[in-house]
């Protein structure tokens, strides 16, 4: 095939794309567009002959997608990777259609996405979250500050949390120096036991001996540790309620989940100085893999610093 065969090609493959494959029209708009410029990219370098791309050709393309150029700005991961499907798709469809002998895209391998890094409060958020969710000192309030004091202190998924028993805690009684454990059950039944802190151990006395009484007599009686008002287990979706209306009326703007307290407790505790594997134990990730990506985060956050401390990081 010579001359202005890429572009028949091209032509013929979002034919099949349409006719036979029946993609979607915005689908269909993408691939054209993503095609366009890799024929531009390809007219740039001097191709314009199917048969002659080849495995560099498409790999400097992937390279040009990221870095960008005159008309156009660099791509995400996530779009060049896009891209490059289109890619692959367009020369794997050339060689069984008989339009190519070989695919020199095969060995081209989209990009990872970016690995998205938790996203942890700054203790001041979470401090402002946590003395709204106890006002005004009403039972539910009680409540309401023990569970996200237990979320934050503890790390606990939020299922772990709504799933506690009065049983899983060992709390010590309040002046003794001695730190308090509960029984987390995390995901597969798997089961670990986690400290718990003064903060979140005054919070749980103060809502067992001033509150959780009141909720138990509304029910019909339960071990369930967090009770909603009508003495039954609290669900996922009310702890969850319970949290954004604690953000709230603390005035914090960003997104809160559940999670955002555990990423934070996890966050917190490496920015002061804990073992990764500790902390590993703690949130009862089955890799410390998992547990790295907060690492990056803690980077980040030095980074920051530096740039803004140091006399001589920036010009």
């Amino acid at each position: 095939m010579k001359g202005a065969d890429l572009a028949r090609a091209v032509r013929t493959y979002l034919d099949h794309l349409s006719v036979e494959r029946g993609l979607a029209a915005n689908t269909l708009t993408s691939y054209r567009r993503d095609l366009r410029r890799y024929q531009e990219y390809l007219a740039s370098v001097g191709i314009g002959d199917l048969a002659a791309v080849s495995e560099a050709n498409v790999s400097g393309f992937l390279m040009r997608l990221r870095e960008g150029d005159a008309d156009h700005p660099p791509l995400s991961s996530t779009s060049a990777a896009r891209t490059v499907v289109a890619v692959r798709g367009f020369h794997k469809f050339a060689v069984s259609d008989g339009l190519a002998a070989t695919d020199p895209a095969s060995a081209v391998k989209p990009p990872a996405p970016a690995k998205r890094l938790p996203k942890a409060l700054p203790l001041s958020d979470v401090e402002a979250i946590l003395e709204a969710a106890g006002a005004p000192d009403t039972v539910l309030a009680l409540r309401d500050r023990a569970l996200l004091e237990v979320l934050y202190g503890t790390g606990a998924r939020i299922s772990e949390a709504v799933g506690l028993d009065v049983d899983d805690l060992d709390v010590p009684v309040s002046g003794e120096d001695a730190v308090g454990t509960v029984l987390l059950r995390g995901k597969g039944g798997k089961e670990r036991i986690v400290p718990v802190g003064s903060y979140a151990r005054a919070a749980v006395e103060a809502y067992l001996v001033r509150a959780r009484t009141e909720l138990v007599a509304a029910g019909k009686g339960t071990p369930a540790l967090f009770l909603n008002a009508r003495g039954g287990r609290l669900s996922r979706q009310s702890a969850w309620a319970v949290l954004q209306r604690a953000a709230d009326r603390a005035g914090v703007t960003r997104d809160v989940s559940p999670h955002t307290l555990r990423h934070s407790f996890a966050t917190h505790l490496l920015d002061g100085g804990a073992d990764v594997r500790v902390v590993q134990e703690l949130l009862g990730h089955a890799s410390v893999t998992t547990t790295q990506v907060y690492t990056l985060v803690t980077v980040d956050n030095l980074r920051e610093v530096f740039a803004t401390a140091h006399p001589r990081a920036r010009d």
